[in-house]
């Protein structure tokens, strides 16, 4: 009665003194046992009992004892006392396991003859009753030795993806991409193949087939493939897309797109950018993406077409090309591309070269910087930019992203430098529109940047447009 007073009044404070809840809850299990034995041996002494009583509580009592004792000494030498945390080389399901093994070796040595044969007749009779929730027990026990998966690995069981939540004795959880949990009872787990995305590495190959049109090489298709993916925030930087020509299918060549990503949850959003910007790209570019051959086109009914008329007129608002009459605007548009971009895709990249200029013609973009953060300036209808580009072929001084998507109109150089021979005063003066459009840019900009250097001289501009121009 002593002995289990004292280890009661030891383990609840210990279990005050912790800090950890699994050390907690086992502490609260070891000192009620000493408690019970404690109170087993009160009324052996003080209350009238029955001989077969008597018999069962000498029986009990030790086996209480010693069960307490074990789970306090294996929670105590396991688990971290004041950190709230299981370890991983002994999750729960262990621990209970030693816990257990290491009580029936003992409980062994109290128990006389008789008690063996009972219980040996009682296992016999639970082995068959409990047959499948053993073999769940112990394949949750391989599972967490062996630890194929780990809680918040992405895995495949059972033909399902998902977040492994918890391993218990009787099954495994997952959280489904859907956001359900599915419960995949051990023994099934066991037998399955199972597949881990986040081990070795959390980087994860996907794979998106795209057909092309014949008319289209093969180098220039995986060129385009390969630019439009190439500052796609989803995907591993360090891991290039690799782009396989796979199959001469009936009516286009097939190419197979392999990505890495790091965030398996996220396979089926890749998947809808990695599509989305080759399809744009491929706009952009005149590369085809056939209709299957047995479609008869004639059938088809007509498309809408959602594309803004670009006329002289489009070009009145845009303030650097004021100084151009109707005339010089028709020879300017006849050399000029509408592009498509699709939200996200950088339209110019900073650093990148370049020698054109794109008026917004519907859509919004913004502008950013390397060395600042945050939007510089957004874009909206009518708005141009790389202007500079156009007049002197330096490097884009800016990122500008489609937040929407976005249609441009893209004025190159070539086209530009036709009107500016047919009459070059336009060259001074579209060369003073921007010049003045420059100033307001790095004024707002200095306010985001202090790295912003001063202004360069009109005249100094002009010099250098004409020289680049060739005229």
């Amino acid at each position: 009665m002593i002995a289990g007073l004292v280890l009661a009044v030891v383990a609840f404070v210990l279990r005050g003194a912790s800090g950890s809840r699994r050390v907690r809850s086992k502490l609260l299990t070891s000192g009620l046992l000493f408690a019970t034995a404690a109170v087993g041996s009160a009324l052996l002494l003080y209350a009238p009992l029955t001989p077969t009583v008597v018999e069962q509580i000498h029986t009990i009592n030790p086996l209480l004892l010693t069960f307490g004792v074990v789970n306090a000494l294996v929670v105590l030498a396991i688990n971290s006392w004041r950190q709230d945390r299981v370890t991983e080389q002994f999750p729960n399901i262990v621990q209970d396991t030693i816990v257990i093994g290491i009580f029936a070796v003992a409980a062994i040595l109290f128990m006389q003859d008789k008690i063996l044969a009972t219980t040996a007749v009682g296992a016999v009779v639970l082995g068959f009753a409990l047959q499948d929730t053993l073999g769940n027990l112990f394949a949750g026990l391989a599972i967490q030795i062996e630890k194929p998966f780990r809680v918040g690995h992405w895995v495949t069981i059972a033909g399902t993806d998902g977040a492994v939540a918890e391993v218990t004795w009787r099954a495994t959880k997952l959280r489904t991409k859907a956001g359900n949990f599915m419960i995949v009872p051990n023994s099934v787990v066991a037998k399955e193949t199972i597949t881990n995305y986040s081990e070795p590495t959390h980087e994860t190959r996907l794979e998106v087939e795209v057909g092309a049109s014949y008319d289209a090489t093969p180098n220039q298709v995986k060129a385009v493939i390969k630019d439009a993916l190439r500052d796609e925030p989803l995907l591993v930087r360090e891991r290039d897309p690799d782009v396989l020509l796979v199959d001469f299918a009936a009516s286009a060549i097939t190419y197979r797109v392999r990505v890495w990503t790091t965030d398996f949850s996220a396979d089926m959003l890749v998947r809808d950018r990695v599509r989305s910007l080759i399809y744009y790209a491929f706009r952009r570019h005149g590369i085809n993406i056939p209709y299957p051959i047995q479609v008869q086109l004639s059938e088809l009914p007509a498309a809408v077409d959602a594309t803004p008329l670009v006329t002289p007129a489009t070009l009145d608002a845009v303030q650097i090309l004021a100084p151009l009459n109707t005339e010089q605007r028709e020879r300017l548009l006849q050399g000029a591309r509408s592009l498509v971009y699709y939200l996200g895709e950088p339209i110019v990249r900073e650093g990148a070269h370049g020698s054109s200029m794109f008026l917004l013609l519907r859509g919004e973009a913004i502008v950013t910087l390397a060395r600042t953060s945050g939007e510089l300036a957004r874009l909206r209808d009518g708005d141009v930019f790389g202007e500079t580009s156009l007049l002197t072929g330096e490097p884009r001084n800016a990122t500008v992203t489609a937040a929407t998507e976005c249609r441009v109109l893209e004025i190159g150089v070539d086209a530009f430098r036709r009107v500016a021979l047919a009459d070059p005063a336009i060259v001074e003066l579209v060369t003073t529109a921007v010049a003045t459009r420059r100033m307001e840019l790095d004024v707002h900009r200095a306010t985001k940047s202090a790295a912003s250097g001063p202004s360069e001289e009109p005249q100094t501009f002009l010099a250098r447009v004409r020289d680049f121009l060739k005229l």
